[in-house]
């Protein structure tokens, strides 16, 4: 494996405390591996925005382009709108960069209690369409101020962009347990969902080999408390895939835990792997973070980059320290400090033992 360059964005809040621990991972999973990795840092965020009035600079895409992936901590801080902070850092990273695919894996670990009474094996992924949907620019408001004041925001669903984010999905289900469920709102959204769901027939008949559901995202919700550990691939539209893939996480215990990958699964751009936990004001600078989230999505970030065998050997060290139930951090019910848990990673990453599953399953 030649030289990966990698673009790193600590970010905001625990971003700052989470980053290094999952750098010192998967530094100890390239020595074992013999990967070659060189890090380039920027101190983009509501930092720079204090000091600069922007979250990056005027050409910052143009610094990152040519990297081989993006490792992001968290973004967000109370004194920066969140409007200010989403929409001038990342997403122009996850549109101009086309990270179309959103892919969330949901997974209940030994060692982490999920607050539901007979959870199951719980073991999912969702893939979240990150381009279009219900986040799209389109839309204003009108007549600020007066009683009369209207808010509009359009969502864009096209054929191109529910294909290919539902062709992924079909693709990661044929390396699992062959099931697609799609979630979908066709019953109180007149144009959008029925067009969702034309879509998602049109794909699933080129996958014969996968079984196929589809629910209404209210009672999709409900199925995600009452039996989770059914579902296999989840596919969604951008908003749609942003609560579920929150809530699967809730499940298995705890959010921050959960990694993901905004994808360019073409590789014409780099791509981006974050935790999805977000900045948590409350807690940064405490030195309590679970790292978890991160580590795992650097584990994503190397599968990505062709290093299987070191990802798997992270995920696999995680699940280790995590059952054996020592160094845990609060939200998970230990008292164990952020840099503790990720060198008891990074230490179990060191120990040869066969990995057994891959970052995303």
């Amino acid at each position: 494996m030649a030289a990966s360059k990698i673009a790193v964005i600590e970010g905001d809040g625990i971003g700052k405390e989470v980053v290094p621990e999952g750098v010192r991972v998967i530094e100890a999973a390239a020595r074992r591996f013999g990967l070659s990795l060189v890090w380039e840092r920027f101190d983009w965020g509501c930092d720079h925005h204090a000091r600069f009035g922007r979250m990056m600079p005027e050409k910052g895409l143009d610094r990152i382009a040519g990297h081989d992936a993006i490792f992001l901590g968290a973004i967000g801080w109370p004194t920066v709108s969140d409007v200010e902070s989403l929409w001038t850092l990342l997403m122009p990273i996850r549109r101009n960069f086309q990270q179309y695919v959103n892919l969330r894996p949901v997974r209940l670990l030994e060692g982490v209690r999920s607050p539901l009474a007979d959870p199951g094996a719980i073991d999912m992924c969702i893939v979240r369409e990150n381009n279009e949907g219900e986040y799209s620019e389109i839309g204003g408001r009108m007549f600020p101020g007066a009683d009369t004041e209207a808010a509009v925001q359009e969502t864009v669903l096209s054929r191109r962009g529910c294909d290919r984010v539902m062709r992924f999905a079909f693709e990661l289900a044929r390396k699992r347990k062959r099931k697609v469920t799609s979630a979908t709102k066709s019953n109180g959204i007149i144009h959008t969902m029925p067009f969702w769901d034309e879509r998602f027939r049109a794909v699933s008949a080129d996958y014969p080999d996968v079984a196929t559901e589809q629910y209404h995202i209210d009672i999709m919700t409900a199925h995600f408390v009452r039996r989770p550990a059914s579902f296999d691939v989840v596919v969604a539209s951008n908003l749609f895939g942003d609560i579920l893939s929150d809530l699967g996480p809730a499940v298995t215990g705890t959010i921050g835990v959960a990694p993901s990958a905004n994808l360019n699964p073409e590789r014409r751009f780099p791509s981006m792997f974050e935790p999805v936990h977000g900045s948590a004001p409350d807690i940064a600078g405490k030195n309590i973070a679970n790292p978890i989230g991160q580590i795992w999505s650097g584990a994503m970030m190397l599968e990505h980059l062709g290093a299987t065998e070191a990802a798997g050997a992270i995920v696999d060290a995680i699940e280790r320290v995590l059952a054996s139930g020592e160094n845990l951090t609060p939200d998970t019910g230990g008292t164990a400090s952020t840099t503790a848990l990720g060198t008891a990673i990074a230490d179990a990453v060191s120990v040869h033992a066969k990995p057994k599953v891959a970052a995303h399953g």
